[in-house]
Protein backbone atom coordinates (compact mmCIF):
# COMPACT_ATOMS: atom_id res chain seq x y z
CA UNK A 1 0.00 0.00 0.00
CA UNK A 2 1.68 3.39 -0.83
CA UNK A 3 2.23 6.25 1.37
CA UNK A 4 -0.68 8.08 -0.25
CA UNK A 5 -3.26 5.31 1.48
CA UNK A 6 -1.86 5.12 4.29
CA UNK A 7 -2.55 8.84 5.17
CA UNK A 8 -5.78 8.81 3.75
CA UNK A 9 -6.19 6.11 6.11
CA UNK A 10 -4.91 7.76 9.00
CA UNK A 11 -6.84 10.61 8.72
CA UNK A 12 -10.15 8.66 8.79
CA UNK A 13 -9.28 7.15 11.48
CA UNK A 14 -8.70 10.45 13.46
CA UNK A 15 -11.83 11.77 12.10
CA UNK A 16 -13.96 8.76 13.78
CA UNK A 17 -12.03 9.16 16.98
CA UNK A 18 -12.93 12.94 16.97
CA UNK A 19 -16.77 12.15 15.93
CA UNK A 20 -17.10 9.57 18.74
CA UNK A 21 -15.46 12.12 21.41
CA UNK A 22 -18.00 14.47 20.13
CA UNK A 23 -20.94 12.02 20.03
CA UNK A 24 -19.93 11.10 23.53
CA UNK A 25 -19.38 14.72 24.75
CA UNK A 26 -22.75 15.67 23.71
CA UNK A 27 -24.07 12.50 25.32
CA UNK A 28 -22.86 13.51 28.28
CA UNK A 29 -23.80 17.32 28.44
CA UNK A 30 -27.44 15.95 27.41
CA UNK A 31 -27.39 13.38 30.40
CA UNK A 32 -26.20 16.21 32.61
CA UNK A 33 -29.03 18.55 31.10
CA UNK A 34 -31.77 15.89 31.65
CA UNK A 35 -30.57 15.11 35.34
CA UNK A 36 -30.85 19.45 35.85
CA UNK A 37 -34.11 20.14 34.54
CA UNK A 38 -35.45 16.36 35.39
CA UNK A 39 -34.33 16.69 39.19
CA UNK A 40 -37.78 17.22 40.78
CA UNK A 41 -39.34 14.37 39.49
CA UNK A 42 -36.39 11.92 40.29
CA UNK A 43 -36.39 13.15 44.35
CA UNK A 44 -40.36 13.59 44.59
CA UNK A 45 -42.63 10.57 44.40
CA UNK A 46 -46.41 11.46 45.17
CA UNK A 47 -49.23 9.52 45.69
CA UNK A 48 -52.28 11.27 45.70
CA UNK A 49 -54.49 8.51 47.39
CA UNK A 50 -54.76 7.72 51.07
CA UNK A 51 -54.94 3.49 50.85
CA UNK A 52 -55.98 3.76 54.85
CA UNK A 53 -56.28 5.97 57.88
CA UNK A 54 -55.56 5.60 61.50
CA UNK A 55 -58.94 3.93 62.13
CA UNK A 56 -58.02 1.14 60.58
CA UNK A 57 -55.44 0.60 63.01
CA UNK A 58 -57.96 1.34 65.35
CA UNK A 59 -56.24 4.37 66.60
CA UNK A 60 -58.25 7.58 67.45
CA UNK A 61 -57.31 10.74 65.00
CA UNK A 62 -58.16 14.50 63.55
CA UNK A 63 -57.84 15.15 60.09
CA UNK A 64 -56.23 18.81 59.94
CA UNK A 65 -55.93 20.83 57.43
CA UNK A 66 -52.94 23.69 57.57
CA UNK A 67 -52.40 26.54 55.26
CA UNK A 68 -49.06 27.43 54.02
CA UNK A 69 -47.12 30.24 53.81
CA UNK A 70 -47.87 30.17 50.09
CA UNK A 71 -51.40 29.84 50.58
CA UNK A 72 -51.58 26.29 49.80
CA UNK A 73 -53.86 23.89 51.69
CA UNK A 74 -51.69 20.79 52.84
CA UNK A 75 -53.88 17.67 55.06
CA UNK A 76 -52.21 15.73 58.19
CA UNK A 77 -53.54 13.70 61.03
CA UNK A 78 -53.10 14.38 65.39
CA UNK A 79 -53.03 10.86 66.79
CA UNK A 80 -53.34 11.08 70.17
CA UNK A 81 -52.04 9.14 72.44
CA UNK A 82 -53.40 8.78 76.33
CA UNK A 83 -50.99 10.50 78.95
CA UNK A 84 -48.61 11.75 76.01
CA UNK A 85 -44.52 12.02 76.89
CA UNK A 86 -44.53 14.00 73.87
CA UNK A 87 -46.09 14.91 70.65
CA UNK A 88 -43.74 13.93 67.36
CA UNK A 89 -43.59 16.19 64.60
CA UNK A 90 -43.84 13.41 61.34
CA UNK A 91 -41.88 14.54 58.09
CA UNK A 92 -42.08 11.10 56.00
CA UNK A 93 -40.11 10.32 53.23
CA UNK A 94 -40.19 11.26 49.02
CA UNK A 95 -42.93 8.54 48.20
CA UNK A 96 -46.58 7.85 49.16
CA UNK A 97 -48.02 10.16 51.40
CA UNK A 98 -49.63 9.75 55.13
CA UNK A 99 -51.16 6.60 54.46
CA UNK A 100 -48.15 4.80 54.28
CA UNK A 101 -47.13 5.33 57.40
CA UNK A 102 -49.36 4.09 59.60
CA UNK A 103 -46.89 0.83 61.27
CA UNK A 104 -44.27 3.99 62.54
CA UNK A 105 -47.83 5.40 63.49
CA UNK A 106 -48.73 2.49 66.01
CA UNK A 107 -45.01 1.87 66.78
CA UNK A 108 -45.12 5.51 68.10
CA UNK A 109 -48.41 4.91 70.06
CA UNK A 110 -47.44 2.06 71.70
CA UNK A 111 -44.05 4.30 73.17
CA UNK A 112 -47.19 7.03 73.95
CA UNK A 113 -46.52 9.52 71.83
CA UNK A 114 -48.57 11.54 70.01
CA UNK A 115 -48.02 12.21 66.62
CA UNK A 116 -49.02 14.78 64.03
CA UNK A 117 -48.07 13.59 60.70
CA UNK A 118 -48.50 15.65 57.12
CA UNK A 119 -48.75 15.16 53.79
CA UNK A 120 -45.64 17.74 51.41
CA UNK A 121 -47.55 19.91 48.59
CA UNK A 122 -48.63 17.67 45.86
CA UNK A 123 -48.54 14.33 48.02
CA UNK A 124 -51.97 12.77 49.70
CA UNK A 125 -54.81 15.41 50.10
CA UNK A 126 -52.36 18.67 50.03
CA UNK A 127 -52.50 20.81 47.45
CA UNK A 128 -49.68 22.16 45.32
CA UNK A 129 -46.46 20.78 43.62
CA UNK A 130 -43.48 19.29 46.08
CA UNK A 131 -40.21 20.81 46.27
CA UNK A 132 -37.52 21.88 48.56
CA UNK A 133 -38.87 25.35 50.05
CA UNK A 134 -42.18 23.41 49.83
CA UNK A 135 -41.60 20.99 52.44
CA UNK A 136 -40.11 23.49 54.52
CA UNK A 137 -42.96 25.23 54.60
CA UNK A 138 -45.29 22.22 55.41
CA UNK A 139 -43.15 21.14 58.19
CA UNK A 140 -43.43 25.01 59.05
CA UNK A 141 -46.85 25.37 59.14
CA UNK A 142 -46.89 21.80 61.26
CA UNK A 143 -44.17 23.31 64.19
CA UNK A 144 -47.34 25.90 64.00
CA UNK A 145 -50.43 23.86 64.23
CA UNK A 146 -48.68 22.12 67.58
CA UNK A 147 -47.25 25.39 68.91
CA UNK A 148 -50.20 27.96 67.87
CA UNK A 149 -53.49 25.80 67.45
CA UNK A 150 -52.70 23.50 69.70
CA UNK A 151 -50.92 25.18 72.11
CA UNK A 152 -48.18 22.66 73.39
CA UNK A 153 -45.00 24.06 74.40
CA UNK A 154 -42.14 23.47 72.06
CA UNK A 155 -40.00 21.50 74.71
CA UNK A 156 -42.88 19.07 74.57
CA UNK A 157 -42.46 18.55 70.42
CA UNK A 158 -39.99 15.95 69.05
CA UNK A 159 -39.03 16.54 65.20
CA UNK A 160 -38.54 13.22 63.49
CA UNK A 161 -37.89 12.85 60.23
CA UNK A 162 -36.99 10.04 57.59
CA UNK A 163 -35.76 9.28 54.62
CA UNK A 164 -35.98 12.88 52.49
CA UNK A 165 -37.90 13.69 55.96
CA UNK A 166 -35.14 13.61 58.18
CA UNK A 167 -33.59 16.65 55.67
CA UNK A 168 -36.69 18.60 56.30
CA UNK A 169 -36.93 17.52 60.05
CA UNK A 170 -33.28 18.25 60.39
CA UNK A 171 -34.45 21.62 58.34
CA UNK A 172 -37.37 22.11 60.92
CA UNK A 173 -35.35 21.63 64.29
CA UNK A 174 -32.33 24.13 63.08
CA UNK A 175 -35.22 27.17 63.44
CA UNK A 176 -36.74 26.03 66.48
CA UNK A 177 -36.25 25.13 70.01
CA UNK A 178 -38.10 20.91 70.30
CA UNK A 179 -37.23 18.71 72.67
CA UNK A 180 -35.48 16.13 70.35
CA UNK A 181 -34.95 15.58 67.01
CA UNK A 182 -34.50 11.93 65.42
CA UNK A 183 -33.42 11.39 62.19
CA UNK A 184 -33.54 8.02 60.38
CA UNK A 185 -31.89 6.59 57.11
CA UNK A 186 -31.28 10.01 55.95
CA UNK A 187 -28.31 11.35 54.34
CA UNK A 188 -25.57 14.56 54.64
CA UNK A 189 -26.98 16.21 51.17
CA UNK A 190 -28.36 15.24 48.13
CA UNK A 191 -25.71 15.91 46.61
CA UNK A 192 -23.64 13.18 48.01
CA UNK A 193 -26.81 10.92 47.25
CA UNK A 194 -25.93 11.61 43.93
CA UNK A 195 -22.54 11.48 44.04
CA UNK A 196 -22.90 7.93 45.46
CA UNK A 197 -25.42 7.01 42.52
CA UNK A 198 -23.48 9.13 39.84
CA UNK A 199 -20.01 9.29 40.44
CA UNK A 200 -19.34 10.15 36.82
CA UNK A 201 -21.39 13.46 37.06
CA UNK A 202 -20.24 16.87 38.68
CA UNK A 203 -23.40 16.81 40.73
CA UNK A 204 -22.53 19.27 42.84
CA UNK A 205 -23.13 21.57 40.36
CA UNK A 206 -25.83 20.41 39.20
CA UNK A 207 -27.81 19.70 42.24
CA UNK A 208 -30.33 22.77 42.34
CA UNK A 209 -32.33 20.35 45.35
CA UNK A 210 -29.70 20.67 48.15
CA UNK A 211 -31.59 19.66 51.31
CA UNK A 212 -28.06 19.87 53.08
CA UNK A 213 -28.60 18.38 56.18
CA UNK A 214 -24.44 18.48 56.58
CA UNK A 215 -24.34 22.12 57.16
CA UNK A 216 -27.37 22.41 59.31
CA UNK A 217 -27.42 20.23 61.97
CA UNK A 218 -24.24 21.61 63.59
CA UNK A 219 -26.92 24.38 64.25
CA UNK A 220 -28.85 22.14 66.88
CA UNK A 221 -28.68 22.43 70.55
CA UNK A 222 -30.90 19.58 71.53
CA UNK A 223 -30.50 15.89 71.90
CA UNK A 224 -29.98 14.30 69.13
CA UNK A 225 -30.78 10.47 67.88
CA UNK A 226 -29.60 9.15 64.36
CA UNK A 227 -30.74 5.63 63.42
CA UNK A 228 -29.83 3.87 60.18
CA UNK A 229 -29.01 0.55 58.85
CA UNK A 230 -25.65 -0.75 56.93
CA UNK A 231 -28.05 -3.13 54.79
CA UNK A 232 -29.76 0.20 54.01
CA UNK A 233 -30.28 -0.30 50.25
CA UNK A 234 -30.93 3.53 48.92
CA UNK A 235 -29.02 5.77 51.56
CA UNK A 236 -25.61 4.86 51.96
CA UNK A 237 -24.78 3.72 55.89
CA UNK A 238 -21.87 6.22 55.99
CA UNK A 239 -24.18 9.01 55.28
CA UNK A 240 -26.06 8.86 58.52
CA UNK A 241 -22.56 8.13 60.03
CA UNK A 242 -20.77 11.23 58.55
CA UNK A 243 -24.22 13.06 59.96
CA UNK A 244 -23.84 11.73 63.50
CA UNK A 245 -20.58 12.89 63.32
CA UNK A 246 -21.51 16.43 62.64
CA UNK A 247 -24.23 17.20 65.71
CA UNK A 248 -23.78 18.12 68.71
CA UNK A 249 -23.88 16.07 71.82
CA UNK A 250 -25.96 15.02 73.48
CA UNK A 251 -26.05 12.94 71.03
CA UNK A 252 -27.19 9.10 70.09
CA UNK A 253 -26.89 6.69 67.19
CA UNK A 254 -28.78 3.54 66.99
CA UNK A 255 -27.40 1.00 64.50
CA UNK A 256 -30.90 -1.20 63.02
CA UNK A 257 -31.09 -3.87 60.34
CA UNK A 258 -33.11 -4.40 57.35
CA UNK A 259 -33.71 -2.06 54.13
CA UNK A 260 -34.01 1.26 53.74
CA UNK A 261 -38.09 1.19 53.90
CA UNK A 262 -38.54 -1.46 56.14
CA UNK A 263 -35.72 -1.60 58.86
CA UNK A 264 -37.92 -0.14 61.21
CA UNK A 265 -40.47 -3.01 61.20
CA UNK A 266 -37.32 -5.96 60.56
CA UNK A 267 -35.56 -4.26 63.46
CA UNK A 268 -38.74 -3.81 65.79
CA UNK A 269 -37.65 -4.95 69.33
CA UNK A 270 -34.16 -3.04 69.00
CA UNK A 271 -35.56 -0.12 66.87
CA UNK A 272 -38.50 0.34 69.89
CA UNK A 273 -35.57 -0.65 72.53
CA UNK A 274 -33.75 2.50 70.93
CA UNK A 275 -36.52 4.96 70.84
CA UNK A 276 -36.64 4.06 74.70
CA UNK A 277 -33.34 4.67 75.81
CA UNK A 278 -33.80 7.88 73.89
CA UNK A 279 -36.72 9.21 75.34
CA UNK A 280 -35.77 7.88 78.96
CA UNK A 281 -32.63 9.94 78.40
CA UNK A 282 -34.56 13.30 77.43
CA UNK A 283 -37.10 13.15 80.11
CA UNK A 284 -34.24 12.83 82.90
Amino acid sequence: MNPVSWNRIGKNVRRMIWIVLAAVAVFYILVCVVMYVAQPRMIYFPSPTLAVTPSDASLPYENVSLTCEDGTRIHGWFIPADSARATIIFCHGNGGNISHRLESIDQFHRLGLSVFIFDYHGYGGSEGRPGERETYQDAEAAWRYLTQTKGMPPDSIIIFGRSLGGAVAVWLASQHQPKALVVESSFTSIADVAAHYYPFLPVKLLARIDYNSQKLIGQIKVPILIIHSPDDDIIPFKLGRKLFEQAHEPKQFRQIHGGHNAGYLDSDEVYIKGWREFLARIES
